[in-house]
């Protein structure tokens, strides 16, 4: 019997054992399941969600409770549906059953329960006795409970009624009609301020599901699209975003939520919005963007996010709303441009939003440096396009030239403009049987000359029999050195695609474009 036990105790140990481990086995399987969860999480952590709500939870508040039902009535608003109906339903019965048993007092202690069982039940006991009640016909708690019903909410079955013989009966049913009335206000202001809730509002007020990023106006831009459902408009709208990302300080401070304000407006102007149809809110990246410094490489590996918010006033109702979304990086497409959502029905006269094509983007030629790298590159152009201006003049290809070369700004719209770019130079100082001479060593020894980093041989294909012919026949017939402009454009056309002219007193150095 004792190695039977023995063995029966080991055994138990064994199983009991092997329980355990297989519990803490699991428990170390859940707490990894979990752990990946929340890592996978991570990754897609924000502040505020995508439709508005702040994902930012208070612990450890010091006397919670106490301070919420100091302000019981912000409280109520903010709660679910369910806590504030039962608040609202509690209130009544609670208003109802305290006032009933008052009324049961007073009818206890003045002996009208008494008197109305022995009326009932043994009335000649009271043949010779007269008695008046304080509240008519109040038999028990339940008939107590009904006339505090009667008497909150005013309806009066004429059943039972208060007479003149007890002053406290009076003082309650004063104080119990005060009461029913701050009740019934109090919970009906509650109900309309959870129904009028201008956050309701903002459920129809829509952010694009997307942030793009691209040119406009040859300046990189983050844009995104808001839009309102509702023919009601908003009054005053204006938007607003931020930046919230992690930034160490000069000092070594580390501040994990740092806030900057992004400058927006719409398609680029001020904040405030003629908010009665979808309207892109653009960003521009420029030295003052926080966003300067990022390249499409650098938008995948950073960790911030652009918060969006849009402000205004109700027009139905004149309360204040805000709408808020936001964007990471995972979020932002770089090279996208929005889809036009705004078009004209010549059927019915009107123009019509088609949201379908909200969140609908298309693709662009985006460059995917940083802005930053950009305007390097732009800044180095410049700098190395003038260098070689300037190693032109040098070179003795305009010796006799006394006046600086002048660039003619090019319309954009032209594309005779786009694709001659000309550069006129002006000068009074050429003499006018020096032309033919003092080209002929350019056309001869073709000296080249570096120009934004590029080797460019110059040549001017002119006929320069001609242009003597001319200007000797024009000196021959005027005495004040004139030119005129057809005849010398006419027969100093060159061979070249690139079109020269030539001007009162000027030279062509088209090569030079």
């Amino acid at each position: 019997m004792p190695e039977i036990k023995r063995s029966l105790s080991r055994l138990s140990m064994l199983v009991f054992r092997a329980t355990h481990s297989s519990e803490q086995s699991w428990r170390d399987e859940l707490l990894r399941y979990r752990q990946t969860r929340f890592s996978s999480r991570r990754i897609r952590k924000r502040v505020i969600f995508k439709h508005g709500d702040c994902n930012v939870v208070q612990g450890n508040v010091a006397k919670r409770r106490r301070r919420y039902l100091q302000d019981i009535f912000t409280t109520l608003v903010d709660a679910q549906w369910r806590w504030t109906l039962l608040v609202f339903a509690c209130s009544f019965l609670i208003s109802w059953a305290f006032f009933g048993l008052i009324w049961w007092t007073i009818a206890y202690a003045h002996g009208d329960l008494e008197w109305i069982d022995m009326r009932d039940n043994r009335p000649e006991l009271i043949q010779n006795m007269t008695h008046t009640m304080c509240v008519t016909e109040v038999r028990s708690f339940i008939s107590a409970f009904l006339y505090s019903i009667e008497t909150q909410h005013t309806i009066g079955y004429g059943n039972r009624f208060v007479t003149e013989e007890c002053p406290e009966a009076i003082f309650t049913i004063c104080l119990q009609c005060i009461t029913g009335v701050f009740i019934q206000a109090f919970m009906v202001g509650i109900v309309f301020a959870k129904l009028s809730r201008p956050k309701k509002r903002a459920q129809t007020l829509l952010f694009s599901r997307n942030a793009v990023i691209c040119h406009r106006d040859g300046v990189p831009c983050l844009m995104f699209r808001v839009g309102d459902m509702r023919k009601s408009h908003i009054i005053e709208a204006h938007v607003r975003a931020q930046l919230i990302r992690k930034k160490v300080t000069k000092e070594g401070e580390v501040l994990p939520f740092y806030q900057q304000e992004l400058k927006v407006g719409a398609d680029g102007g001020e904040d405030r919005l003629m908010f009665i149809w979808p309207t892109t809110i653009v960003h521009k990246i420029d030295r003052h963007s926080p966003l300067y410094m990022l390249s499409a490489s650098d938008m995948l590996k950073e960790r911030f996010e652009v918060v969006c918010m849009l402000e205004g006033v109700i027009e139905s109702t004149g309360m204040t709303t805000q709408a808020r979304s936001s964007y990471l990086p995972s979020e932002i497409l770089w090279g996208h441009r929005f889809v036009n959502v705004v078009s004209f029905r010549k059927e019915t006269g009107e123009y019509e939003v088609d949201y379908t094509l909200f969140n609908n983007t298309y693709d662009v030629d985006t460059p995917l440096c940083s802005s930053k790298e950009l305007d390097d590159l732009k800044e180095e152009y410049s700098k190395n396009h003038k260098a070689g201006l300037d190693r032109a003049l040098s070179a003795g290809l305009l010796k006799h030239i006394s006046s600086v070369a002048s660039v003619d700004h090019m319309d954009p719209a032209s594309d005779e403009s786009l694709d001659s770019g000309r550069l006129h130079t002006r000068s009074n100082s050429i003499p006018n049987g020096a032309l033919a001479a003092e080209l002929e060593p350019l056309n001869n020894n073709t000296p080249s000359f570096t120009v934004g980093g590029s080797s460019i041989l110059p040549s001017i294909t002119t006929n320069f029999q001609s242009i003597n012919e001319k200007i000797n026949s024009t000196n021959g017939s005027s005495n004040n050195n004139n030119i005129n402009h057809s005849s010398s454009n006419t027969s100093l056309k060159a061979k070249s695609s690139r079109r020269l002219s030539i001007k009162q007193d000027q030279l062509p150095v088209d090569s030079l474009c």
